[in-house]
Order: structure tokens, then C-alpha cells, then sequence
């Protein structure tokens, strides 16, 4: 991923935690010169290893996971992102030389991948996953709400993965290379636009009062 060093976000619990905000991440593998791509929900394990790891699952009847065990794969994250209106900018009406653009933050992770075809192993991750968003819920929904015969022929029908996280990369482009003025500006209009998420990141990178 191109990264300019003003859009840079090496920091790992930054990245974390837009992985955990936005945990569909789109699976990414190279096998016998074909490219597959699978999007699926990931739970992170942060002391996993240095950098995390990421677990999940695919369907058992997804031929992506055959061409998996101990190759490298890219998981691409994406958090929120934004048409940009040269228009807002303060710019357009100094001089004119402005274009439009697109915000957004973005991770992605790569590292080998490991293929677990184990029903402990799987029942356990599928609670870890169910957790991470039943949890915060005021009546959460659990695993074992469900019968336990019908939670084991769901499980004969998947596969586990586990990624050993070996690098991890951050890029937030959130207006920061814009002069103050455009900055200011950018936020307010994603403000009244219904966009506060984006507004606020302008806000922040931008170190806009």
C-alpha cells in the first residue's frame, strides 16, 4: 500500500482498534496464479503474537481455504472513508488549483495462514467472534442459545483460520496534508453532511480546535 509519510499510522493500537471496529476484512491469496478473495469477519487476538493475530472462518464449501495452510495472505480493513468536494476548500477560491479526492482510514495486515479443522477449536473461536458484538448488547445472544446438535452440523461446515499477524500497515488520509483553512473547512462540511465519524478524524489528524 502506498503510504505518503503525512498519512502514515504506525501506531499498533490504533490499528487495532479500527481492526475491531471494522472487523470484515477481505482475505486476500495467490494459488497456482489465480487470485481469491474472500470477505469475512475476523476476531483479534491483540497478545496473540508481537503484531496479533487474526481469527476466523470460512465455509467448508469455499475452495479458497484448500490453497491456504502455510502460505502468506493480505487482509485488508477498511474503515470510514469520504468523497471529498474540492469545492470546500478554502484553496478554490485563493487560486483554484485544487482537485477532488477521497478520505479514509485504512489497515492491512499480512502474515501466513494457518487451516484448523478442528471442532473445538472453531466452536471456541465462533464464541470469541459472537462475543465481540452480542457482548456490548443488552440481551446478547449466545452460542449455546441454540441447540447443541444443530451448533455442531453448523460447525461440520467450516474451517478455521488463524493469522500469525507478521506485518501490519496504517493509512489514515484524512485531509492532512491541506492547509488549515481547508481543513477547518473539509470538517465542517462532512459535519453537515452526516458525516461526523470522518469529520472528527479531520479533526484530530488535522489538530482543527
Amino acid at each position: 500500500m502506498y503510504i505518503p509519510p503525512a498519512f502514515n499510522e504506525e501506531r499498533l493500537d490504533v490499528q487495532h482498534a479500527l481492526i475491531r471496529a471494522h472487523p470484515l476484512g477481505l482475505l486476500i491469496s495467490s494459488a497456482d496464479d489465480e487470485l481469491m478473495a474472500s470477505p469475512l469477519p475476523f476476531h483479534l487476538v491483540a497478545d496473540g503474537s508481537p503484531l496479533g493475530t487474526l481469527q476466523g472462518h470460512l465455509a467448508r464449501g469455499n475452495d479458497h481455504w484448500k490453497s491456504l495452510d502455510g502460505r502468506d495472505a493480505l487482509v485488508v480493513f477498511q474503515g470510514v472513508e469520504s468523497y471529498i468536494s474540492p469545492s470546500w476548500y478554502e484553496s478554490k477560491r485563493e487560486h483554484g488549483k485544487v482537485v477532488p479526492t477521497w478520505n479514509y482510514a485504512m489497515v492491512q495486515v499480512r502474515g501466513p495462514v494457518r487451516v484448523i479443522d478442528d471442532p473445538d477449536w472453531i466452536r471456541g473461536q465462533i464464541g470469541r467472534l459472537t462475543n465481540d458484538h452480542e457482548g456490548p448488547r443488552p440481551e446478547p445472544w449466545h452460542v449455546t442459545d441454540a441447540p447443541e446438535a444443530y451448533i455442531d452440523a453448523q460447525i461440520k461446515g467450516i474451517v478455521g483460520l488463524e493469522i500469525a499477524i507478521r506485518r501490519i500497515e496504517g493509512k489514515w488520509k484524512v485531509s492532512q496534508n491541506r492547509p488549515p483553512a481547508d481543513r477547518a473547512t473539509v470538517a465542517t462540511r462532512l459535519e453537515h453532511e452526516g458525516k461526523p465519524a470522518m469529520s472528527s478524524l479531520v479533526k484530530r489528524y488535522g489538530a482543527i480546535d
